[in-house]
């Protein structure tokens, strides 16, 4: 009589709900109460991200928090995080040293439409933490430089110590390939740059609006001004993107937490088209 078949044995599913262990290779202080953790898988590899996508970081014991990727999406095997500590999971982080085991769970979410831009000129406008986000993304748009137009970096916040990123932002401005232009609210010292909002930088960037995308990411109120702005200035809003993260807690659409209207902000975002947004920001209470 013949063998029974061996049985199809389904590859095991991945939970999504289930961190991986990592563990931080290297932490530094970038600002009055923000860090950046290097952190790497403590077995097996990660999959690649897009910029503009998060993880969700466990200190165990404490608790979870998304948390935007702000490293180079070319060298996914070095996940990049920089966190202000506002809270007591992102606090507790924030306090983690060299070799302290650190939950992944990710990459989630829709990234910046970075290789949609190509051939256009791209506006990057950037508040406070947002420049975080959104630093993947001028990694790419600078690594193959020559499928952009202009490329323009606006970053604006509070005080010359706040300035994320300094010795990368220097390191930009001494390129010709990118305009960079900072800006603080309150100058203190020598501070030789702008005073003011960041939507005031806009007009002094160059770029053609009619064939332009805008990446905005920073506090909702910066990004509705921003926004409003880049519009005067001629930019659809069919060519202006946003990153809003508010609210997110299990990064899977599962809980709730983060909808808005009939989307979901972890699943559906966290970059959004502005046009398929605008009426939903204009709400307050959403």
């Amino acid at each position: 009589m013949a063998a029974p078949p061996e049985p199809v044995l389904a590859a095991p599913l991945v939970d999504p709900m289930l961190p991986r262990v990592g563990r931080v290779r290297a932490r530094r202080r970038d600002a009055p109460l923000v860090f950046t953790l290097e952190i790497e898988p403590a077995e097996g590899s990660l999959p690649p991200f897009a910029p503009g996508q998060f993880n969700m970081l466990t200190v165990f014991g404490v608790g979870e928090v998304p948390i935007s990727l702000s490293g180079d999406p070319a060298r996914p095997g070095r996940l990049i995080h920089t966190v202000r500590a506002v809270g007591p999971v992102s606090t507790a982080l924030s306090r983690l040293d060299r070799g302290d085991p650190v939950g992944l769970r990710g990459p989630f979410g829709t990234g910046w439409p970075v290789e949609q831009a190509a051939g256009s000129d791209v506006v990057v406008v950037a508040g406070g933490l947002g420049l975080a986000p959104l630093r993947p993304a001028l990694y790419q748009l600078l690594a193959p430089r020559r499928r952009y137009g202009r490329i323009a970096l606006l970053y604006g916040t509070r005080s010359p110590a706040d300035i994320l990123f300094a010795r990368e932002i220097d390191a930009w401005r001494r390129r010709k390939d990118i305009e960079v232009h900072v800006t603080v609210d309150h100058a203190t010292g020598d501070w030789p740059h702008q005073v003011g909002v960041v939507t005031s930088l806009i007009s002094r960037a160059r770029f053609d609006p009619a064939r332009t995308t805008a990446l905005v990411c920073g506090p909702e109120v910066m990004m509705r001004f921003a926004i409003g702005t880049l519009q005067g200035a001629g930019v659809a809003s069919t060519q202006i993107y946003l990153s809003l993260e508010r609210n997110m807690k299990c990064a899977i659409g599962l809980c709730g937490h983060c909808q808005m209207g009939a989307a979901f902000i972890c699943r559906d975002g966290p970059v959004f088209r502005h046009d398929r947004v605008r009426d939903m920001l204009a709400l307050r209470e959403i």
